[in-house]
């Protein structure tokens, strides 16, 4: 049963700029009531009504009744009018896409514009000569065979249930136009280096262009360049513990002026004085104390409710001691990024998984036995699709480019749990290849592929003793914990829950926590572990082990104790 949360979503849902690392002056926000019908495979209507973008119609939020599916060979067809002025018919007109599940073809004014494949990625259509100025139609026809081929899913499963949930499908993140001239600013890059304080700035322009940095409302830099700067000064770095970010604004000679914002950080490794090799923020030893988060929402699934839900949720972790969020095989809009840079959260991205049926014998249970695979065996691992691998690496080229200026993300997770790995060596260069200034955290889990081809040694531990592995990697724990208890009344299903060690009161759960965390973890800290990741934030469908609930009524964890925990925790990450 879907449970609604507290928060409201209004007429227009999620209306504030959908990108505060690009933001620009002329933009309209198309999220709303559009027409929508789901089309048949013999091409009739199957269903017809009114949809609110940018909730999934399996969601409560979109306005589309309880138990909506989309079956193999239906289409979703959404078409919306939108009134424009001059402004928005500057020369250059974008119609943006915060994600769309999982494919789609999109028209303007019964014009094809373009397509997108991939259920995760951002996209943007050049739309300049389709508009006109005054009423313009917008169509996006979907389709999503996503968990019925070999393309990115996630957790996303037709049989739901456990760690799988409920399909979605179709526009699920904000859709916006924005205009600018002609010759504009274009896809900028943002490298900072704490080491140096300095940060390297890439217009994606060949014309000379200004910047204008500044500290609050003070200018501190003011140049002009062509394609590429360097930005020298006494930057104060950027961490959870004084999360520092610094205003820009980007200017065309044609007049377009992109603002955005910085933190200069930088993460690595290094070896400590006993030989143990540690995970660095800013060139210091740094602790990741997180928690893992699937960023599913009673009433809105992959779409949280609203900014307002997105911004609790992180100031209530910050609030418990976290210092890291791991995001858990999904891609959020960027405001969420953006409040974890403004917050102080630093992110450990997953990349979205794909390819064939999941193996519980191969993937799980034989690594669980200690038994690992190589992953170049493609067929062991469901891999053996050739174009589920290629879109796979595309959506992952998509997704290094659309996060790559959010200062908060510190580590790249391709694979997890070996659903659908293959070549992670081989994946791991390509990354590098494209970001040198991040962790890459290859295989989150099982099938480590061994010293020497991967970055870490990433271990997934809920039933055996949390330990420390003697290994020439940074060890961290990467997921543990998963206790759950159930709060009658506010769990997707009464009858079926599933956690890794159960409770029946929160005080009971929040002692198994203090013996968690203070008698076994964290005497792993001096021996070598350098990052925690708690599972989870919230309850998920008949998936219990969350912090809070479902539907956020209930903290299961007080924050304060929470806190007190992880205080501890980080005193003795001090002493490293």
């Amino acid at each position: 049963m879907r449970l609604k949360t507290r928060y409201e979503i209004g007429e227009i849902p999620h209306s504030e700029h959908p990108c505060p690392q690009a933001m620009r002056k002329d933009w309209l926000c198309l999220n709303g009531e559009w027409d929508f019908y789901k089309q048949a495979p013999t091409g009739g209507k199957a269903y017809e009504g009114k949809i609110l973008v940018p909730f999934s119609p399996e969601t409560l939020n979109s306005g589309i009744a309880e138990g909506f599916v989309l079956k193999s060979g239906e289409k979703l067809v959404y078409t919306r009018k939108a009134t424009l002025g001059k402004n928005l018919l500057q020369g250059c007109t974008l119609l943006r896409f915060g994600a769309v599940d999982s494919e789609c073809e999109v028209f303007v004014n019964g014009q094809k514009a373009g397509g997108h494949k991939s259920g995760f990625t951002a996209f943007a259509l050049d739309v300049s000569k389709l508009i006109v100025e005054g009423e313009n139609e917008i169509k996006v026809v979907c389709s999503d065979e996503g968990t019925r081929n070999h393309g990115a899913r996630g957790k996303q499963n037709d049989k739901r249930g456990g760690i799988w949930y409920t399909p979605q499908s179709g526009i699920w993140q904000t859709v916006w136009l924005e205009s600018m001239p002609k010759a504009h600013i274009g896809e900028f890059k943002i490298t900072p280096n704490a080491r140096t304080k300095t940060v390297r700035i890439q217009s994606g322009c060949e014309e000379e262009v200004q910047i204008t940095v500044f500290d609050g409302e003070k200018e501190i830099i003011r140049e002009k360049f062509s394609e590429e700067i360097t930005l020298s000064y006494d930057f104060t770095l950027w961490s959870p513990e004084n999360p520092k970010l610094y205003d820009f604004e980007l200017c065309h000679p044609s007049g377009d002026c992109v603002h955005s914002y910085f933190g200069v950080r930088s993460f690595g490794k290094l070896r400590d004085g006993k030989g143990i090799m540690r995970l660095t923020l800013n060139g210091e030893p740094y602790f990741f104390n997180g928690v893992l988060d699937q960023g599913y929402w009673s009433d809105g699934m992959l779409t949280y409710p609203s900014d307002l839900a997105a911004q609790e949720e992180l100031c209530m972790l910050k609030d418990m001691g976290f210092n890291t969020v791991r995001k858990h095989i999904k891609l959020e809009p960027m405001r969420w990024y953006y409040h974890c840079d403004r917050l102080g959260l630093i992110v450990w991205q997953d990349f979205v998984n794909g390819g064939g049926a999941y193996k519980f014998t191969h993937v799980a249970a034989f690594p669980f036995l200690g038994f690992h695979h190589r992953d170049g065996d493609y067929a062991y691992f469901a891999r053996e699709d050739e174009g589920g691998r290629c879109e796979f690496m595309q959506a992952s080229e998509e997704t290094l480019a659309q996060l790559y200026n959010c200062t908060c993300i510190g580590v790249w997770v391709p694979f997890n749990e070996g659903w659908g790995q293959f070549d992670s060596a081989k994946v791991t260069e390509f990354i590098r290849s494209k970001d040198d200034t991040r962790i890459i955290d290859s295989v989150s889990g099982w099938h480590d592929q061994g010293e020497g081809k991967t970055e870490l040694k990433s271990l997934h531990i809920y039933y055996t003793k949390l330990k420390v592995p003697k290994d020439s990697r940074p060890v961290v724990l990467s997921e543990f914990g998963g206790y759950s208890m159930k709060v009658d009344g506010h769990v997707f299903d009464e009858s079926k829950e599933f956690g890794y060690k159960k409770f029946k009161t929160g005080e009971e759960l929040v002692s198994a926590l203090q013996v968690l965390y203070e008698k076994k973890l964290l005497p792993l800290i001096k021996k070598g572990l350098c990052g925690a990741i708690y599972t989870q934030v919230s309850d998920v469908e008949e998936e219990i082990n969350g912090l809070v609930t479902y539907d956020r009524e209930i903290v299961k964890v007080p924050v304060e104790k929470m806190r007190e925990i992880n205080q501890k925790i980080d005193q003795e990450a001090k002493k490293v």
